[in-house]
């Protein structure tokens, strides 16, 4: 918190030892959360060494943060993140101004809710200028709310913090957002700290059809030592120490996706909607692509070093994205997310994590 408030003063929301920092400057996202007062550990990943330098760097700010807004497609020929006629390579990527270092508008805060909200435009790979409003709710929730959102009982000694994200576009411009010219998505990043004992864990369906289970190969193919696929879980290594993505596409996406830090047990457990009929997502792959809303309704990344052996982070990214958004102009659409982290014995977790996801932290922990 010190970091942050060399730069402005954050937003806390506090719900009895639960703690959620947030900052307007960083364009409303969640920077951290702790389950256990200002002694508590501090969930989020945040790079204070960046902060504290006041620099602003060119192609992406790795601030940090536990829940960022974003929005896609990042690569392909709808693409935000890359002008048009230049290749897909890294030297070419730029995060826009929008969500990286404009401040966000407060328009509310107390201790248990802010809501936040900014004015964009933007510019696709194809020369389609888009026009709209941002407006973020982030709401610290109490344990019986976690429960009922979770279908779980919380072991009294287990330490638990909960908050819930609405994130609302509304198209401000006079023209349609269509296919034709390319369609926006919300899209949410986690930033957390990583290590040898953090496993991300991703259920998927097992009696649907799809072209893939896990897209496996955004920056190149990750070997098998790092990324197992079972009968309906995914286990991918979030150590932070080698750069790779995965994304589940929507027809085997489930609302639920987590990591276990088994050195700290600490279980981290998302919660996203994903409308049961929508089928077009934005792709995101780096290149031309046929296919540019066969996207992916969850993904997980694990940075690692560049090429150049410079390197984000390091830390792991659990992330969700609403469906592309055809939305006609003064039309809005919302992409809903809750994050929630528990701490403590391995048989509270274990029973937790039971409830949600069929398996115990324990299988977790051995799948590697």
């Amino acid at each position: 918190m010190e970091t942050l408030q060399k730069n402005e003063k954050p937003i806390e929301l506090i719900n009895k030892n639960a703690r959620i920092l947030l900052s307007a400057k960083y364009q409303g996202r969640v920077m951290t959360s702790t389950s256990a007062g200002k002694s508590g550990k501090s969930y989020g990943w945040i790079n204070h060494d960046l902060i504290s330098s006041g620099e602003v760097l060119k192609q992406f700010n790795p601030v940090g943060g536990e829940e960022r807004f974003w929005l896609g497609p990042e690569g392909g020929q709808f693409s935000i993140f890359f002008p048009a006629g230049k290749g897909f390579d890294f030297e070419d990527w730029n995060t826009p101004a929008s969500i990286d270092t404009e401040t966000y508008d407060i328009v509310e805060a107390n201790e248990k809710e802010a809501v936040f909200s900014k004015s964009i435009e933007l510019v696709n790979y194809s020369d389609f200028h888009f026009q709209l409003e941002v407006n973020r709710k982030i709401e610290i929730l109490e344990n019986p709310v976690l429960e009922d959102e979770l279908s779980v009982s919380i072991p009294a000694d287990a330490k638990c913090v909960g908050y819930q994200t609405v994130n609302t576009v509304k198209n401000t411009g006079d023209k349609a957002w269509e296919k034709e010219t390319g369609l926006l998505s919300i899209w949410l990043l986690g930033m957390f700290n990583p290590s040898p004992s953090v496993t991300i864990f991703i259920p998927y369906k097992t009696d649907v059809e799809s072209d893939y289970i896990v897209k496996d190969d955004y920056f190149g193919k990750i070997p098998e030592d790092r990324l197992k696929v079972r009968d309906g879980m995914i286990f991918f290594r979030g150590d932070g120490k080698e750069r790779g993505k995965i994304g589940i596409p929507p027809q085997r996406a489930l609302p639920y996706l987590g990591s276990y830090d088994t050195e700290n047990k600490v279980l981290t457990i998302v919660k996203t909607n994903i409308p049961e009929a929508a089928v077009d997502y934005v792709n995101s792959a780096w290149e031309l692509q046929d296919f540019p809303f066969k996207g992916d309704a969850i993904n997980a990344y694990n940075d690692g070093p560049l090429e150049d052996e410079s390197q984000l982070g390091p830390f792991y990214e659990l992330e969700s994205s609403s469906p592309a958004l055809a939305l006609q102009s003064g039309e809005r659409a919302a992409h809903t997310q809750l994050t929630v982290h528990f701490e403590g014995e391995e048989e509270d977790l274990n029973g937790i994590c039971r409830q949600v996801f069929g398996i115990t932290v324990s299988e977790i922990k051995n799948a590697f």
